[in-house]
């Protein structure tokens, strides 16, 4: 591929990609003017961070993942007001701003429920199962605000990847014993079983009705009814491994093709 077809890309999640430039992250845009001008004529920015793709947006340049995608990066809040808005399935959520209002949270939770730090966590980091008073107080000491949701008792979820307007990638993530997280981060493993496909397209109508159009959404079944518990803008890698597919060369791939 010659490099006037290569694509141009900020972060680094796509480095090693044959048709992809990868400039790195400057905030100050102190880029050299060959860099500056890749950037003004590339029709695409890839990977732009969340700080450039408010302004590539506001400039009306595209950029993969979309600028919709990158606005619910690491924020569960704004994930779950969306889910709301949409009628999308998702526990029983509700937030919790300042000391006054977190002393209503057992008017609306019944222990035990699970408590998470909205904002910035990942890999099941920050995500709490709540059983008593002690433990609440625990968490209420740890965020100003309190992000509270129901309990699924499941010991397990799919994590479907959606890329562009397909699911390129689902598999099972089974909890270890006695652990209430189903992340890989605290022991989970990831199992091949068949992925049904209804829960193939579950996820691909929350990513399109979402407008998200690069992320891991963790879905499970409960009382026969598919819910959605949370969208990974940053998802992990390892799934691609573990199945022995190469990512890099799958998003070559699609770029190559006009999918993203």
């Amino acid at each position: 591929m010659t490099a006037a077809k290569k694509v141009i890309a900020l972060e680094a999640r796509l480095k090693g990609c044959k048709n992809v430039i990868t400039l790195g992250v400057r905030p100050n845009f102190d880029y050299g003017e060959d860099e500056i001008g890749l950037i003004r004529r590339a029709d695409k920015i890839y990977y732009p961070t969340p700080f450039f793709a408010d302004l590539f947006d506001a400039v009306g340049k595209k950029t993969f993942p979309s600028y919709h995608t990158y606005k619910c990066v690491q924020d569960k809040i704004k994930q779950t007001a969306l889910f709301k808005l949409l009628g999308i399935l998702h526990p029983q959520t509700r937030v919790f701003y300042g000391n006054r209002q977190k002393t209503k949270i057992t008017a609306y939770f019944k222990f035990p429920f699970i408590a998470k730090i909205p904002r910035g966590s990942a890999m099941g980091r920050g995500v709490y199962l709540i059983g008593n008073e002690q433990e609440l107080a625990d968490y209420c000491a740890l965020t100003p605000t309190a992000y509270i949701q129901e309990y699924l008792a499941i010991d397990r979820d799919v994590r479907v990847i959606v890329i562009g307007e397909k699911v390129v990638h689902a598999y099972w993530r089974i909890a270890p014993p006695g652990e209430f997280r189903s992340n890989l981060a605290v022991g989970a493993t990831i199992r091949f079983d068949p992925v049904s496909e209804k829960i193939v397209q579950f996820a691909l109508e929350i990513a399109r009705a979402c407008r998200w159009d690069d992320v891991g959404l963790d879905i499970c079944l409960y009382n026969g009814e598919l819910y959605v518990l949370e969208a990974n803008m940053k998802y992990g890698k390892e799934g691609f491994r573990t199945a022995g597919m190469d990512y890099l060369k799958l998003m070559e791939a699609m770029i190559e093709n006009g999918e993203i």
